[in-house]
C-alpha cells in the first residue's frame, strides 16, 4: 500500500514531466564526450540483450570489474563522471532507454547531496527517475543502492542516514522498486566509515570496499531470484 509521501513524489514527478520541468544540471554537457563514448563502444562491443544496467555516479563508474563480480548476470556498467541525478534524468534516453534492460540497479544521491540539493529535490529526482522507466521501459524493476558514507564526507552522515531511510520506505511502497543497504555495511563498530574500504581520496571505494559491495548486491540478486521475481534471473 502506498503512503501519502510516496504518492505525492509520484504525482509530482508526473506533474514536472507533463509542464516540461526538468532538474537539468547546468554543468550536464561535461558528460557528453563520456555518454557519447559508450556508444561508440556498444557498436564495436555490442551489450547483452536486455541486461542487468547500472547506472549512477563514480562509485558504479569506478567498479570496472562489476561483470566479473557477477558472472552469472549479464551486467552493463554505464556509471558516468561525478554524475547527480539530474544528470542521470538528462542523459536517460542515452544510458537507459536503449538497452532495455531487464533489471536496473542505480546509485545517485551522494553527489547530489555533496553539492548542497535538498533531500525533497533528490527524492524528486528518484520519483522522476522511477516515471520514465515506467514510461520507457516498463515493468523492469529498479533497485535503489543506499548512498554510501566516506571519511571525506563525514560531515553528511546523518544527511545520508537521512536520505537513506527515506530511499528505502519510498522503495518499500513502490511496486518492483527495491533497496540495497550499501551504507551499513561500510561502517566501523562506531558507525564511522572504515578507512580500509577507501581509496586515498578517502572518498571512492577501493577494491576491499567494492568487495563488501559484491556481498550484498550478490546476497540481494540472489535471495530474488530465488523468489522468482521477474527481472532477477541470471543469464
Amino acid at each position: 500500500m502506498r503512503t501519502p509521501s510516496s504518492l505525492g513524489f509520484t504525482l509530482l514527478a508526473s506533474l514536472a514531466i507533463s509542464i516540461g520541468w526538468h532538474t537539468q544540471s547546468s554543468v550536464t554537457s561535461s558528460f557528453d564526450s563520456e555518454v557519447h563514448a559508450f556508444a561508440l563502444h556498444d557498436l564495436a562491443y555490442p551489450p547483452p540483450p536486455h541486461p542487468v544496467l547500472c547506472v549512477g555516479s563514480s562509485s558504479v563508474r569506478l567498479w570496472p570489474d562489476m561483470p566479473a563480480a557477477f558472472p552469472t548476470w549479464p551486467i552493463l556498467n554505464r556509471g558516468f563522471g561525478g554524475s547527480k541525478m539530474s544528470d542521470l534524468l538528462h542523459f536517460f534516453s542515452d544510458l537507459v532507454t536503449p538497452y532495455r534492460p531487464s533489471l536496473i540497479l542505480v546509485y545517485e544521491g551522494d553527489n547530489d547531496l555533496a553539492s548542497g540539493c535538498s533531500l525533497e529535490d533528490i527524492l524528486n529526482g528518484f520519483a522522476q527517475f522511477l516515471h520514465r522507466c515506467r514510461m520507457e521501459v516498463p515493468g523492469i524493476p529498479v533497485v535503489v543502492l543506499a548512498v554510501k558514507p566516506s571519511p571525506v564526507r563525514r560531515s553528511l552522515l546523518d544527511s545520508q542516514r537521512e536520505l537513506n531511510a527515506s530511499l528505502q520506505r519510498w522503495a518499500l511502497n513502490e511496486d518492483q522498486v527495491y533497496f540495497i543497504d550499501t551504507f551499513g555495511p561500510l561502517l566501523d563498530l562506531h558507525g564511522e566509515p572504515l578507512p580500509d574500504y577507501y581509496q586515498s581520496d578517502n572518498l571512492h571505494l577501493n577494491a576491499l570496499g567494492y568487495s563488501v559491495w559484491k556481498k550484498v548486491i550478490g546476497d540481494f540478486l540472489e535471495e530474488h531470484r530465488q523468489l522468482g521475481l521477474s527481472g532477477f534471473s541470471p543469464k
